[in-house]
This record gives C-alpha cells, structure tokens and sequence, in this order.
C-alpha cells in the first residue's frame, strides 16, 4: 500500500492511516508532525502517547475532550499537584482510559515536567535541544537516532 493517498479534487495528500474519518483527518492535516513548542500543548502530547500506549490512535483521539476535563486541560501546574484522591476519581472517569499506571505517570510527569521548566526554562526548551541537526529524507528515517537516545537518556 502507499503511504500517501491523494483525498479530493484540490489534489490534498494525506497519509493512508487517517481513512475518511473526520477526526482522524482534522487530526491529520492540523496537527500531525507539526512542531509544538507551547509547554501545554507538548505536555498534553505526550501524556496522550502515553496513554495510547497498546491501543489504536483514533480511540485516544476519540476521548481527548474527556482527557483534556480529567486532567485540567494539561495545565502542567494543576496535574503536578493531583494527588491518591485525584487517582481514585480519575479510575473513576468512564471518558478516559483507566489504567492506574498511566493515569499516576501523566502526575508524576508533570511533576517532572515542572522540575524541567526550572532548569531550561521550558519543558519545550529541554525537549527541542535534542532535534536533529539535520534533516533526514522520509526514505532515510529510523527508529533511534543519536539525538533520540541521548533525550531517552536524559529522561
């Protein structure tokens, strides 16, 4: 199969995953390999990833506004401060995904979070450091990369 698919008259090429559903493509041409550098937005990113961990991108998608209400909006400073009452609430929340590992990893994250705002400047700042110095063709791109293993380890 191809990995890209041409959509519509205006010649609009998109990945095959996003198929014809309308979140997934909004998903798609709004969001998808673009860069973030606003700290919520990047926190809100990766706690998402997170959570979709072994299940399929559109059912996280499909939950975001719930996840977005659970988790004050991924207002870093807010989750930083839930605490085992917040947990117990949030493996109560039928709108999310209930996994009491994931949901402790999105507090102790932004925890985390925080701790690299006071040494960087940002959560952005620390993460962006790690961008590759050069661009690698689409043909060309890998797993891990120098830069990638150096953040995981710095993580």
């Amino acid at each position: 199969m191809s990995q890209f698919i041409n959509i519509d008259d205006r010649k609009t090429t998109r990945c095959w995953w996003c198929g014809d559903d309308p979140l997934y493509i909004r998903y798609h041409d709004r969001e998808w390999g673009m860069p973030v550098k606003d700290d919520r937005k990047l926190y809100e990113k990766l706690c998402l990833e997170g959570f979709q961990a072994g299940l399929s991108w559109i059912t996280i998608l499909r939950k975001r506004e719930a996840f977005r209400e659970a988790f004050a909006d991924f207002e870093i400073d807010r989750v930083a401060k839930f605490n085992q009452r917040d947990v117990n609430r949030l493996l109560q929340n039928e709108g999310i995904v209930r996994h009491r590992g994931k949901i402790e990893a999105t507090i102790h994250n932004a925890r985390c979070a925080l701790q690299m705002q006071d040494e960087s400047g940002s959560l952005a700042g620390f993460l962006w450091q790690f961008e590759p110095k050069r661009t690698l063709k689409f043909d060309k791109l890998r797993a891990t990369t120098p830069e990638s293993t150096e953040m995981s380890r710095q993580l």
